[in-house]
């Protein structure tokens, strides 16, 4: 059940009108006669927004995550009238259960709802001779109202919304990993299953964080296969072509330990041996993707392919996903641990292999998923403008590529400038997003996450 907000209207008095929004309980057949919920009165020359922001002239309680922050306002229009109008926000607004797009003039009567069965009011006009000061403008409190049974056990309320935000998946995710790592600690033959399984983890947080920023679904198995398509490139023969084309053919050879090189020959060779190569690597389940979908009836083709540059982000992000989790589990890790385990002991190479695990796998939001998301999301825009595919494919390498080699070469020199390339690809990935969202054909349909300001 909806509770107003504690805090009145703030507008004086003389700026009331005669319409008035009448709260409702929740999907609650009642008439607008309910005494359980006051009147919000709609002033005649300023405008008031709904919303979950504390700021919001009609604040909407937090427990409801259905309402955007700023959801929707109501404007007063001329000849004594109001517009309501949505703020982009992430669930819609309804009136008379019919989508509000843009924005539209009240009729006394219209029914108000703010996002999927959210909370609902009613909007009525006075009736000239009711004075408006003769009205409690103060909405009853919490206290006042009493305890309800969904207020006494709340999952039985919010056990949608659970499913429908952010909130459930990662923690359940977050207590079957505990509870697995707790079950391998001080047993060192398991040692590679419990990195293995922190890396995964740490993956699997990172990647649900860029998920919940684009905000489209995409169906978990594809977004797996693609992880594990861009696993099984690297153990295949194509892995060792590349490195023909790109290390040998190519000047694309990486610097030797002791080897002296300068900036510029250096930047060169992990441009191509680095930048160039892996981003192709990384980019070919995405293109197979695309190629897929094309073949496939609607809803797979859309469920599966690449339609639009959230579908390439998203897609691109996952297989970075599998690249990373195999170039780290399967070389830097166990090669940092053989080396200082012969120094100093196995169980010391095991905890080194480890610390490094770690910022590895946290990293790749600014490192292998911010390049392959950026070129996901031109790989994508090229599906929406095919006229300028060559073009804007290669803009998306060939950036994807330079932000690859110079984290590899800042990361041979300073720490310091490792971290200013770093925020700069992670930049570019977030840039890639915002914009994805507003070119998408599914906008209105968008979940993502607000992590700052206001809505969309």
């Amino acid at each position: 059940m909806l509770l107003p907000s504690t805090a009145p209207v703030k507008m004086k008095e003389k700026e009331f009108g005669e319409g008035y929004l009448q709260q409702l309980p929740t999907n609650a057949g009642v008439t607008n006669s309910s005494p359980l919920f006051e009147r919000y009165f709609l002033s005649t020359s300023q405008e008031i927004v709904i919303g979950r922001d504390p700021s919001c002239q009609i604040a909407i309680d937090g427990s409801y995550g259905v309402v955007s922050r700023r959801h929707a306002v109501i404007r007063p229009c001329d000849p004594n009238g109001w517009l309501i109008c949505d703020l982009n926000s992430a669930n819609g607004t309804y009136i008379n259960a019919e989508s509000l797009l843009g924005c539209r003039i009240l009729q006394a009567g219209d029914r108000l709802i703010l996002g999927d069965n959210g909370p609902e009011f009613i909007f009525q006009l006075l009736p000239k001779s009711s004075p408006v000061s003769s009205i409690n403008l103060t909405p009853i409190s919490e206290a006042e109202q009493g305890v309800s049974f969904t207020q006494l056990f709340p999952i039985l309320s919010t056990g949608q919304d659970l499913t429908k935000k952010g909130y459930l998946i990662p923690g359940i995710f977050t207590v079957v990993f505990v509870v697995l790592m707790f079950a391998t600690v001080g047993q060192p033959e398991t040692a590679f299953f419990n990195q293995m399984l922190v890396a995964t983890y740490l993956a699997g947080i990172a990647y649900y964080f860029v998920y919940q920023l684009c905000g489209k679904h995409k169906p978990w198995w594809v977004l797996f296969s693609m992880a594990l398509s861009t696993g099984l490139i690297l153990l295949s023969p194509l892995l060792p072509l590349f490195i023909l084309i790109f290390r040998n053919i190519l000047p694309g050879r990486l610097p030797l330990p002791d080897e002296t090189v300068s900036f510029p020959q250096l930047l060169l060779r992990m441009f191509f041996g680095a930048g160039l190569m892996e981003e192709l690597l990384k980019a070919l389940p995405i293109l197979a993707a695309y190629f897929i979908g094309q073949k496939l009836p609607s809803p797979w083709r859309e469920r599966i392919g690449v339609w639009e540059p959230l579908d390439g982000i998203l897609l691109g992000t996952a297989s970075a996903v599998g690249f990373t989790l195999l170039e780290t589990l399967g070389q830097y890790v166990p090669e940092i641990s053989r080396n200082v385990g012969l120094q100093s002991g196995d169980s010391i190479g095991q905890l080194v292999g480890f610390q490094l695990l770690i910022p590895r796998i946290i990293g790749s939001v600014a490192g292998h998923m911010a390049y392959s998301g950026y070129l996901g999301y031109f790989i994508g825009l090229s599906v929406l403008k095919p006229r300028k595919r060559w073009q804007i494919l290669g803009v998306g390498y060939l950036t994807a590529a330079v932000l690859h080699a110079l984290w590899n070469v800042t990361g041979l020199l300073s720490g310091l400038l490792l971290a200013v390339v770093g925020v700069l690809s992670y930049a570019f990935l977030t840039a890639a997003i915002l914009k994805a969202r507003t070119l998408s054909p599914t906008r209105s349909q968008n979940f993502a996450t607000r992590f700052f300001g206001s809505p969309k």
